[in-house]
């Protein structure tokens, strides 16, 4: 009792002071998060007088529940009909932003003496813009419908999509204390096999458990399914030795694609701000004065780098996707700041014993500092963009005008699709396919230890056990093999008509394509059947009973081959519906 009583007693006091801020900050017009972390100073152990958190723990606890909350509510403003409008500029921004801003993070961290590990979180700690500041900041200045405006939230999709990923390779080389080429790429493979099997099999199976949940009309029904499967999904990743942030970031993702969606975010949203408060007075909690004053230098150094990095970096990235300087500066400009997720960043160096006690503050210090700087960078980006203009030399004038008109005409025109963007769509759909075929061998290869268990008693002979467990993953498999196959066979026929021309192959013409349609999907299953077998080695059956199974399985997929056809359609059918349906308002 005595414990529940100061876990009151704590709780009480972070909210207490944390609404004492949030009108305060509220009426100097500033945002809300510096106050939340200002609360956590003032309530910290570093400040004296007294201190007035008892179980530090339990507060940081609830504030990992920030984070869950903080990337649900990302996942739930990430949205592929968004990306696909900015897709190739917000990409292209955002790589460049963060591959700039990581080496710049690493060779200021380098300068100052700090340690290889230091410096890499440094520079992955000042790659990631805020979401919550930027949308906080333009809604404030009205300017959230601009043109700017939706290629920024593009840009920052890509971020949370590439700071994902860097949260697992950060992951990776602090319990390794290196990263080569090769396991670099076999961790991001299997990364974006998780995630695109998570998503497609996601956007399946949840919007539809949900629209049915909200039949109701019962927000709590709704509001407890949600944080079910929310919760749930974020146990799995945990699991698959993710984390948490991954689970939370792609099951926001995928409800992104309910057609409830404004309802969801609506019922989220107060758990969402309750928890993210506390969460960013955790970081307050963290934060030294003194190490700030010791630090100050670095503070100011990293500060303008973040705010200048970034604004040619992103403004750079953004012109050269093939957007105007005005757009482009006013891009540069609003990203030109770090916040939650750069503190996700820090935590995680903090909590794998990888970072020094310093660099936490110092993010939080630089966060802060630019935060408050953003409306006015954003302001300013229309006159700093005149004034240039004016000032640039003709020639350089013309140079940047004569590239802009290079990648108009690189641009195909508009009307039916292109033969470029044909072949895209059905490499794509490909590489989906392989990926839930991957996921299936990979699944029954992992789950094999667990499946042997039960199957023991009737099958003690290990080669049969191997047997059964390979080819339920092959029965289970097949509409997407089918549907690789039907792919394949669609590009080779495509590039076929392409390559094959009748001024050169006269009168072999028919014959060549023939053979190039029949052959290339036959080649291609051949290397499927050796991925496969490649992933799934642990249950592979034997080469005589292999040689058997698949016999059998070649007579069945003859019997149920429009079965298969049939069943990879209704999945299809049923995945842009859900992409087709748009949110109830």
């Amino acid at each position: 009792m005595h414990h529940g009583i100061g876990f009151i007693q704590d709780l009480a006091v972070v909210m207490a002071l944390a609404g004492v801020v949030t009108v305060l900050f509220h009426r100097l017009k500033q945002p809300v998060v510096l106050g939340y972390i200002a609360a956590g100073v003032i309530i910290g152990p570093y400040t004296p007088p007294f201190q007035l958190i008892h179980d530090e723990q339990t507060i940081k606890t609830l504030g990992e529940l920030g984070v869950v909350f903080l990337m649900f509510s990302l996942g739930l403003e990430f949205s592929l009909r968004k990306l696909l409008k900015v897709g190739a500029t917000a990409i292209v921004a955002a790589l460049s932003e963060i591959v700039l801003m990581l080496w710049i993070g690493y060779e200021i961290g380098s300068a100052f003496g700090w340690s290889p590990m230091d410096s890499l979180f440094l520079g992955a700690i000042l790659a990631i813009s805020s979401t919550t500041i930027i949308v906080k900041a333009l809604a404030d200045l009205g300017l959230k419908r601009e043109n700017f405006a939706q290629l920024v939230f593009g840009i920052l999709i890509v971020e949370d999509i590439l700071g994902i990923a860097m949260l697992v390779l950060l992951s990776g080389i602090a319990q390794t204390g290196e990263l080569s080429a090769g396991i670099a790429l076999v961790t991001l493979g299997k990364l974006l096999l998780f995630m695109t099997v998570s998503l497609v099999v996601g956007i399946l199976v949840v919007p539809r458990a949900l629209n049915y949940v909200a039949k109701s009309q019962s927000d709590e029904m709704l509001l407890v399914s949600v944080l079910g499967f929310c919760f749930a999904f974020c146990l799995l990743v945990v699991k698959l030795d993710y984390s948490i942030a991954l689970g939370a970031f792609l099951i926001g993702a995928i409800m992104a694609e309910s057609r409830h969606l404004h309802r969801i975010e609506h019922l989220i949203a107060p758990l969402r701000d309750t928890f993210s408060a506390i969460f960013f007075v955790t970081i307050g909690l963290m934060l030294n004065p003194a190490v700030l004053v010791d630090y100050a230098w670095p503070i100011a150094v990293i500060t303008i780098a973040v705010i200048v990095g970034k604004i040619v970096s992103c403004g750079l990235g953004t012109f050269l996707a093939g957007k105007d300087g005005r757009t482009a500066m006013r891009v540069g400009m609003t990203v030109s700041q770090i916040g939650e997720f750069s503190f996700i960043i820090a935590s995680l160096g903090l909590t794998l014993k990888v970072t020094s006690a310093f660099l936490y503050p110092i993010a939080v210090a630089v966060s802060a500092l630019t935060t408050l700087f953003t409306p006015y960078l954003i302001r300013a980006a229309d006159p700093l963009t005149r004034r240039l203009g004016h000032a640039m030399p003709p020639t350089i004038a013309n140079v940047f005008g004569m590239y802009g008109q290079w990648l108009g005409s690189l641009r195909p025109a508009s009307g039916g699709p292109t033969v470029f963007g044909l072949t895209r769509r059905i490499i794509l759909q490909i590489a989906v396919n392989l990926a839930i075929v991957a996921a299936i061998f990979l699944g029954a290869s992992y789950g094999a230890p667990y499946g042997s268990r039960f199957i023991t008693e009737w099958l003690p002979s290990e080669p049969i056990q191997r047997v059964v467990l390979w080819s339920a993953a092959l029965v289970v498999s097949m509409p997407f093999l089918v549907a690789v196959y039907r792919k394949t066979k669609s590009l080779a026929l495509l590039l076929a008509e392409i390559s094959v021309q009748p001024a050169k192959a006269g009168r072999f013409t028919s014959a060549i394509r023939n053979a190039i349609s029949d052959l290339v999907p036959v080649v291609s299953m051949l290397g499927v059947f050796l991925l496969v077998s490649a992933l799934s080695s642990a249950i592979l059956p034997p080469t005589g009973l292999l040689v058997a199974v698949l016999l059998v399985a070649a007579l069945l997929l003859a019997v149920l081959w429009r079965w298969c056809v049939r069943i990879h359609a209704t999945m299809q059918i049923a995945l842009r519906e859900t992409f087709d349906e748009q949110p109830d308002p």
